[in-house]
């Protein structure tokens, strides 16, 4: 079973945010969430919120996979496509190696101001995207909700699970077959995600692995 050290994560965490605010002068990082409230469990998330001077913004995003990656290396990182086009704000999702998967990042990038212009009166450019592979994978996402589903039973939190494995087969046009056998229902999400993007097969027999580590058999 991965090591769930609340310690372990509260040391990365600030790991985390120091190589932030280091990355761009007159930035500011912090904790959101649970982690920032006190109120976190073993498997909590890490959610950061770094703000950045808004003549940096784009600059910023650029490297953010060498921030993250220079604190401990990246299995995966993802950016939010609803966000995508934004002009001050972008959401992305990482997970890194040697981490249980529960401990996702959810990292926040905000633009202190936008007025749109630039400092010659013309149109500001829109800020790149970042990353090597920036796309949105549905499979990825759906795997995710796996993740999120193992947490859900749990803290004993049965319909959360039922509604996140739901969503995530929709996602992926799989159907949805709840039994209340956790490990088997995730892993059937797991399949599915990864008969629908091969690339995903690897993060897929991941998620499999936690919910039979983490949930006993037949529990409803």
């Amino acid at each position: 079973m991965d090591s769930l050290d609340p310690d372990v994560r509260g040391a990365f965490a600030a790991a985390l945010l120091g190589c932030l605010r280091g990355g761009c002068p007159g930035s500011e990082a912090g904790l959101r969430g649970s982690l920032a409230r006190g109120t976190a469990d073993a498997y909590s998330d890490i959610d950061v919120a770094w703000t950045v001077p808004g003549a940096e913004f784009g600059a910023a995003l650029g490297r953010v996979p060498v921030i993250l990656g220079g604190v401990r290396p990246l299995a995966s990182l993802r950016v939010d496509p609803e966000l995508r086009h934004s002009p001050d704000r972008r959401l992305f999702f990482a997970s890194f190696t040697g981490l249980p998967l529960f401990w996702r990042l959810d990292l926040e990038v905000r633009a202190a101001s936008v007025t749109g212009l630039d400092e010659a009166g013309r149109p500001r450019a829109a800020a790149p995207d970042p990353g090597p592979d920036p796309g949105w994978s549905l499979a990825a996402s759906a795997l995710a909700n796996g993740v999120a589903a193992v947490k859900a039973v749990l803290r004993d939190r049965p319909d959360t699970a039922r509604g996140l494995l739901e969503r995530g087969s929709a996602r992926i046009g799989a159907p949805a077959v709840l039994t209340g056998r956790w490990p088997e229902d995730i892993a059937r999400l797991a399949d599915a995600a990864a008969r629908a993007e091969p690339a995903q097969r690897a993060l897929a027999e991941q998620v499999r692995a936690l919910a039979y580590e983490h949930l006993a058999e037949g529990t409803g």
